[in-house]
Formats: C-alpha cells, sequence, structure tokens
C-alpha cells in the first residue's frame, strides 16, 4: 500500500463522524460537560462507534458522579466536607482520565460502567 492510500484511510477514519471532527476529538468533547455533552453526542452521532461509545459512557459515568454529588452534599459537618472533597478530586482526576484517553483514541472501560455502555 502507498503512503498516500494510507494517508487517504487514515483521513476517511479521521473525519468518519457526524460532526466532521476527528474520533478522538468528539470522543474527548463528549466528557467536556459531563453527561450533558454525552446526551447531545449521543444523540446527534450517527457515524462513529467509538463517538457513541464514549457519549454513553458519559452519560452514565457522570450521571452517577451527579447523583452521589447530591447524596454527599446532604451530610453536614465535618465528615460531610471531607467526603464531598474526596468526592470532587475524584470526579475531577476520572473526568481528566476519560478526556485524556479519548483524545488519545483510546476506548478505555471504566469498571461495570464501560461493559455495561458496550453492550449493543
Amino acid at each position: 500500500m502507498s503512503e498516500e492510500q494510507e494517508k487517504e484511510i487514515k483521513e476517511t477514519k479521521k473525519n468518519n463522524t457526524f460532526f466532521g471532527l476527528p474520533e478522538n476529538i468528539e470522543g474527548a468533547l463528549c466528557y467536556l460537560l459531563w453527561w450533558v455533552s454525552g446526551i447531545i453526542f449521543y444523540s446527534l452521532e450517527t457515524k462513529s462507534d467509538f463517538v457513541k461509545f464514549h457519549a454513553k459512557q458519559s452519560i452514565v459515568t457522570f450521571l452517577i458522579a451527579t447523583v452521589l454529588v447530591i447524596i454527599i452534599s446532604q451530610i453536614s459537618g465535618f465528615i460531610g466536607n471531607v467526603l464531598n472533597g474526596i468526592l470532587w478530586v475524584v470526579i475531577i482526576l476520572i473526568w481528566l482520565y476519560l478526556m485524556l484517553k479519548a483524545f488519545a483514541n483510546e476506548k478505555v472501560k471504566l469498571p461495570w460502567i464501560g461493559n455495561l455502555v458496550d453492550k449493543k
């Protein structure tokens, strides 16, 4: 295969998305606004399974995170503040990790959630 053919295949794969952006960019954008961006990309994306996967994982992951934040925020006092701080640090680390992995064109699955959303 010539270099020109390889380049053409890469370009086709890159722009095989609804918005015409590279898959890795759209995959990372699925996580940008938590479950909101996940819903947007899941609703509109028709071409890329990679983007759909990241959109579904974003929706489930950050809906769970939102519910946990609401529950933990109801705990008052020192314990509530400590738990809330720990939860936010964990959520931000997961958020950054997922965005970076999607940007690196990797289909990383979170435990339980990744397998749940990967079912067809």
